[in-house]
């Protein structure tokens, strides 16, 4: 199994999107500007999924390309933006495929470059930059236990009793390496959200984790039962602190 691949063979590409996280205003209001995005400017996105940082680089009229592994969301991704004239996707590995002569003013990535071992991802996103060209990296980082720490400690029990996945999650992706393979002006910015989830609500949201994906009965309704009933013992609610980190930087 291509652990890749592991979100468009396991959840329909509807389901991903109504519980996929998005990522807040400001952090894309930085991105377009940081990219000088308008008309006249150029963005490939690395591994859309089904379009969590599509629409706000799509509405600044850039020409806009796609590069998405899964076909299933490859597909999800034309039928809901297909309708763009600034909207370009190929079903294609970005590790592989040959954009031939194409370079573009900003390459960007949600929470998908770090499937990529460093020494493609980087030189690959610095040749299909043009000159003066923007790298934008980001995804968001959950920490449950700051607001809950009794709930937290429960939960960590339900983890080491029944969290057996088929193929545990250990990618090895160091933003800030950028700085090792060319790039220039690294830099990181950060953006704060607190949300409070049921415990269903909560458990939908963990549903579609990487490793998540890959339980297996009896441990997987173990597990999820588990969580729940913890949430529950808590009063029904659980908060979270979401924190979207961006990295960007530039190629000279």
């Amino acid at each position: 199994m291509d652990f890749r691949k592991v979100f468009d063979e396991r959840v329909a590409p509807e389901a991903f999107d109504e519980l996929r996280p998005r990522y807040c205003d400001a952090l894309f209001r930085d991105v377009i500007a940081y990219g000088e995005l308008d008309e006249h400017k150029s963005a490939l996105e690395i591994g859309p999924g089904t379009g969590q940082a599509t629409q706000p680089i799509l509405d600044t009229c850039c020409d806009y390309w796609a590069i998405e592994l899964g076909e299933h969301f490859a597909q999800a991704m034309k039928e809901k933006f297909g309708s763009y004239p600034n909207f370009q996707i190929v079903n294609g590995d970005f590790e592989t495929y040959d954009l031939g002569a194409n370079r573009f003013d900003l390459v960007y990535s949600a929470a998908t470059i770090q499937w990529i071992p460093e020494e493609i991802a980087f030189p690959k996103a610095y040749r299909l930059l043009k000159s003066g060209g923007a790298l934008a990296m980001f995804m968001t980082h959950t920490d449950y236990r700051t607001a809950n720490e009794a709930l937290y400690q429960k939960i960590q029990e339900v983890y080491s009793r029944y969290f057996q996945p088929e193929i545990a999650y250990n990618q090895r992706f160091c933003y800030e390496n950028a700085a090792n393979y060319g790039f220039v002006g690294l830099e990181r910015r950060e953006y704060q959200e607190i949300k409070e989830y049921t415990a269903d609500e909560y458990i939908s949201r963990i549903a579609i984790h990487a490793s998540h994906l890959t339980l297996q009965e009896p441990h997987r309704s173990k597990f999820f039962d588990g969580v729940k009933n913890a949430i529950l013992d808590f009063g029904g609610k659980i908060t979270v602190y979401d924190t979207m980190v961006l990295y960007l930087a530039r190629k000279p």
